[in-house]
């Protein structure tokens, strides 16, 4: 059994802090869980776009508002507390947060913690597809 406190990770490696967001990493890849929990804080008015071409990645809105945009189809979403999206296709999207957003997401597979983003938003293969 794991037992994990939001507080703790947040005043560890496990958090991660770029460019107007944070992410505190509950689960790793590590954790033998099969999958990456994370709670993630964007900074109100920051605008990201990402797209993860090796992991699909589930979003539930926590707190806050903002906007998805999926730039295949050009459709934007509204985000609002108890609004889930999942990037099950790898969409490239940009995501704005209009207040303060905070999300709970689950990655896989896992990330190991160490990924950054790429020129295109993404994060590379895992280790097991990488080579």
């Amino acid at each position: 059994m794991l037992i994990k406190t939001l507080a703790d990770v947040r005043s560890s490696d496990r958090n991660i802090q770029h460019n107007g967001w944070d992410s505190s990493r509950l689960l790793l890849a590590s954790d033998g869980m099969g999958f990456s929990f994370h709670i993630t804080t964007l900074k109100a008015g920051g605008s990201w776009t990402f797209h993860y071409q090796h992991h699909v990645e589930a979003v539930f809105v926590i707190s806050g508002t903002g906007t998805l945009d999926d730039l295949a189809t050009g459709e934007r979403h509204d985000l609002a507390p108890g609004t889930l999206y999942a990037l099950n296709d790898h969409d490239r999207h940009t995501l704005t947060a209009t207040t303060e957003l905070v999300t709970a997401c689950v990655f896989n597979p896992p990330v190991t913690g160490a990924e950054v983003h790429d020129a295109t938003g993404a994060y590379g293969p895992p280790p097991a597809l990488a080579s």
